[in-house]
């Protein structure tokens, strides 16, 4: 990678690992689900818009619709609602290191779910010592005290599995033609219609939504800029550098997640959090292999 491959890589990372603070924010005046449907609404007319504006207008035939509308209950509605509900529990770092294990899932599902990515053993290893990471960070609250916060970072751990199952789902839609914008703008736009109901049912209601600015300013900041603003440098980078490069921006989120939660929340995570994340970090880098690769001198793998 050049240096504004490198530029655009520090950016997403800091965008996404800011985006645990504003969750943070968001969800101690919106419940969850009310939380996630504005995001959803903003996220979709801006790129809806944007796509309109640049004369590609969000047209795709109905069988196309029904598949986005399982990658927005899987890639957006449930995630966004499980790690939301989770950092009213959590701490936004603990939450950042909890989603960094969405590549170990991957590797796993994708050994049962396709044909062409089998697990090696380079990548079982790496499997074996995130999960372990997990085991640190969760399991003295497993044999001790398994209140909520317990099943908060069960809920995160779910939801980054749900991102992973969304990412091997996502790898259909290059086959029916749809452009990687409109996929985006497509998933936000089906997720805020699917979820309409029930924000409305089951949210807050509307003479109870908070007034502050600072709550409505972490949910536009999430769906402008950690939603769609996100997506656009993603989908560039992921031109530019290839997936085994863009995947490197999954061990950037959680330091910068740590420090920002830290500098502006006054967080403070425990010793067996650090060593989880130390693990799951491991892990990361075992699978995708490039550590190993300069360690024994060889050449780096070419980004996929």
């Amino acid at each position: 990678m050049g240096r504004t491959e490198w530029a655009m890589l520090g950016l997403l990372a800091l965008i996404w690992g800011s985006a645990f603070l504003f969750i943070k924010v968001a969800v101690q005046d919106f419940v969850p689900v009310t939380y996630v449907w504005f995001r959803l609404v903003i996220a979709a007319a801006a790129l809806a818009g944007g796509l309109a504006l640049l004369g590609r207008p969000l047209r795709l035939p109905w069988r196309v619709w029904g598949a986005i509308a399982i990658l927005a209950i899987l890639n957006n509605i449930v995630p966004f609602m499980l790690f939301g509900w989770g950092q009213q529990h959590i701490a936004s770092g603990l939450a950042a290191i909890l989603q960094a294990t969405t590549p170990i899932f991957a590797v796993l599902a994708a050994h049962f779910l396709t044909v062409d990515e089998k697990l090696v053993v380079r990548r079982l290893v790496g499997v074996l010592v995130g999960f372990a990471g997990v085991a640190v960070m969760i399991g003295p609250q497993i044999v001790g005290d398994s209140g909520n916060h317990l099943v908060a970072q069960l809920a995160c751990l779910v939801g980054s599995l749900l991102y992973a199952l969304a990412g091997i789902f996502a790898r259909r839609f290059q086959a029916m033609g749809v452009a990687p914008l409109q996929l985006a703008a497509g998933q936000f736009v089906a997720g805020a219609i699917m979820l309409a109901p029930v924000a409305l049912l089951f949210g807050q209601p509307f003479d109870s939504l908070p007034t502050s600015w600072q709550a409505w300013g972490a949910v536009a900041v999430l769906a402008l800029v950690c939603s769609a603003f996100a997506y656009i440098v993603f989908f560039r980078l992921l031109e530019r550098a290839g997936a085994t490069n863009s995947m490197l921006v999954t061990l950037l989120v959680p330091p910068i997640a740590i420090l920002v939660g830290a500098a502006v929340l006054g967080e403070r995570l425990s010793i067996n959090q650090f060593a989880g994340l130390g693990l799951i970090a491991l892990g990361l880098a075992a699978i995708d292999g490039r550590l190993l690769s300069w360690l024994r001198g060889g050449r780096p793998r070419r980004a996929a």
